[in-house]
């Protein structure tokens, strides 16, 4: 009868240490007052624009980015968005080496009108320091923020 118990002890103990492992590893969305976003596991992120940015630009019609191994640091532009209506320079929401780019951007940039969090990301990169995302804002802030901008 011990052994019985000792083994659904551990097959519990095993099942929530895969819980607790998954949740550690689940992305967060944080977004920065120039309305960039980073989706971030604490180690690496995919960068993109807000919803309320695309909106504002209007039809996108060309994205320059950094180059796959550039350095970037936080808060420093890093590439431009052209749309019919302006130009908008990109801000890296944090420091880190870019991995890689959105190669569907090159042939079609308006993915980001249609898909801004999901397809039309701009490029991923490795996380220097992770701390610098506690500087950033949560979903539920990023809509405050938005409200008291209006």
């Amino acid at each position: 009868m011990i052994g019985i118990l000792q083994q659904q002890i551990s097959l519990v103990s095993n099942r929530f240490r895969v819980f607790s492992d998954t949740i550690r590893k689940a992305s967060i969305l944080y977004y920065t007052q120039k309305h960039e976003w980073i989706k971030s596991d604490g180690k690496s992120g995919t960068v993109g624009i807000s919803e309320y940015a695309e909106q504002k630009l209007g039809d996108i019609v060309y994205v320059e980015l950094p180059n796959q191994g550039d350095t970037i640091k936080a808060k420093e532009q890093c590439g431009v968005i052209e749309s019919v209506k302006a130009v908008s320079e990109i801000y890296s929401p944090a420091s880190g080496t870019v991995t890689e780019l959105n190669s569907t951007l090159e042939s079609n940039s308006g993915i980001i009108n249609k898909s801004p969090l999901d397809k039309g990301w701009l490029f991923k990169m490795n996380l220097s320091d992770p701390r610098e995302l506690e500087h950033l804002m949560t979903e539920e802030k990023y809509k405050a923020f938005l409200e008291s901008e209006s």
